[in-house]
């Protein structure tokens, strides 16, 4: 490098850059710009950082070396006054030949511009000189510490609770009023997820897309279905609705099975739970008299069997609203006359368990296990169920209209488009504002995903 490139050059902000480019500083600074626009993908905030990094440092360095510049021509000017070489009225021109002004002692320095020079000859001899080896460790380990925190971020799996809801496209504008994730262990890759509606509309997704498994009900009669369940593998979907219409199908191969009317009841079924694995099925069937119907489903001599028990009333006679599994033993069931039932046999019988004083009307049920119930109603409220206590939460000023339950967590939907979850027994319910087109009607939970459905073939997912 010659002696000219050596130190920063002046004459405007193209020449400085210029010699800049090529000072250990800039390179200090492309590293910044690379380490923070890489942590990026943590946070997009560290942009900010990544441009700070770059471009601060070489303006101020040319404010900096303008101003020394400035100051050293300033100084120079005032200390040397500009000479007249033409003689005045009071002065005549003096007869010194030249020869003798060429002995004459040299005029000293002015003070001023001994000042100026060292200055910002430091400064450009400064920018040139290589870091110490102490900013060499510096920078490696800030490098070192930026690339950990990048791989960290990479390999960690983002926190459901971090994931966004976003509006799903679905090939039917039918009112949609129930759905289930299917499989108790999904993951992203291989989880399925079912929805039933209007006309006797049946969607699958299998996390591409959601598409038509049947178009016009188990029996093709073009009935409304209300209800939807998995057996707990995830290899068979109930689904449940007006005028008796029951059906069953094969998760793995799509094919279905119509179970319309069983026991010759033409009932409209207002909801549907399922208990069990894939061929030792428990179903229980709810409608609007408070009558609910029981179904067994497994492998016998010939193949598959399906027999059916009841219908029996669980309560008064109040229109069932919601029933739910936790497993192929206990289950509870909801009315709108403030009562929920519990069962520890499979459904063969139930027990009143409250509930006492609600304002609202109870919408739907959800359990994770024995004396660990929710119920959702249409004042915002969500009543807790803890063994022998009820205890009433409220979770939003509109009406609840569905409630979900996977472990700790817990997810309740609103006619809104809202949904609420809570992320464990002790913590608050969160509202999260969804696309939603339209109200939404039932939303279901599970390991990494979850689904809300609801008017005018609204679904919003997440995971």
């Amino acid at each position: 490098m010659s002696s000219q490139n050596a130190r920063l050059e002046t004459g405007g902000f193209v020449p400085f850059y210029r010699s800049y480019t090529k000072t250990w500083i800039h390179a200090v600074a492309t590293a910044g710009l690379t380490a923070f626009g890489t942590l990026t993908i943590v946070h997009r905030w560290f942009a900010a950082l990544a441009l700070a990094s770059y471009v601060v440092p070489p303006i101020v360095l040319y404010l900096r070396h303008g101003r020394n510049d400035d100051r050293a021509d300033a100084d120079r000017g005032a200390s040397t006054p500009e000479r007249d070489e033409s003689p005045t009225e009071s002065e005549p021109e003096s007869d010194t030949p030249k020869s003798e002004s060429n002995h004459a002692e040299p005029e000293s320095e002015p003070s001023g511009s001994s000042r100026a020079e060292p200055d910002a000859t430091d400064t450009r001899d400064a920018l040139e000189s290589p870091p110490s080896s102490d900013d060499d460790g510096e920078s490696t380990a800030a490098d070192g510490t930026a690339d950990a925190a990048v791989r960290d971020a990479r390999e960690k799996p983002e926190p459901e609770s971090e994931r966004e809801w976003h509006a799903v496209e679905a090939p039917t504008d039918a009112t949609l009023r129930d759905v289930a994730v299917a499989a108790a262990d999904d993951t992203a890759e291989s989880s399925a997820a079912y929805a039933v509606g209007d006309g006797g509309i049946v969607l699958a997704d299998d996390g591409d897309e959601w598409a038509a498994v049947l178009e016009d009900g188990p029996a093709a009669g073009g009935n409304d279905l209300r209800g939807v369940d998995a057996t707990t593998d995830g290899e068979a979907v109930w689904v449940a609705g007006d005028s008796g219409a029951v059906g069953r199908i094969d998760a793995e191969t799509g094919r279905h099975t119509d179970f319309t009317a069983p026991e010759e009841i033409t009932d409209n079924w207002l909801g549907v739970a399922v208990g069990g694995a894939s061929g030792a099925e428990t179903v229980l069937l709810i409608n609007g008299s408070g009558a609910m119907l029981r179904g067994t489903y497994g492998a016998d001599g010939d193949g598959r069997a399906l027999e059916w028990t009841g219908p029996e009333k669980p309560g008064s006679g109040s229109s069932l609203s919601g029933v739910a599994f936790a497993d192929d033993a206990v289950g509870y069931c909801c009315d709108t006359n403030d009562g929920v039932f519990e069962t520890t046999d499979g459904g063969e019988s139930f027990d009143r368990v409250g509930l006492e004083g609600a304002d609202g009307t109870l919408t739907d049920v959800a359990t994770a296990g024995r004396d660990d119930c929710l119920a959702s109603a249409d004042d915002g409220v969500v009543h807790r169920y803890d063994g022998p206590t009820w205890t009433p939460e409220r979770v939003a000023d509109d009406a609840l209209t569905g409630v979900a339950r996977r472990e700790e967590r817990a997810m309740a939907c609103a006619a809104d488009g809202a949904v609420h979850e809570r992320a464990g027994g002790a913590a608050g319910w969160k509202r999260t504002d969804t696309d939603a087109a339209g109200a939404l009607l039932a939303v279901s939970l599970g390991a990494v995903r979850a689904v809300a459905v609801g008017e005018e073939g609204t679904i919003v997912a997440r995971g």
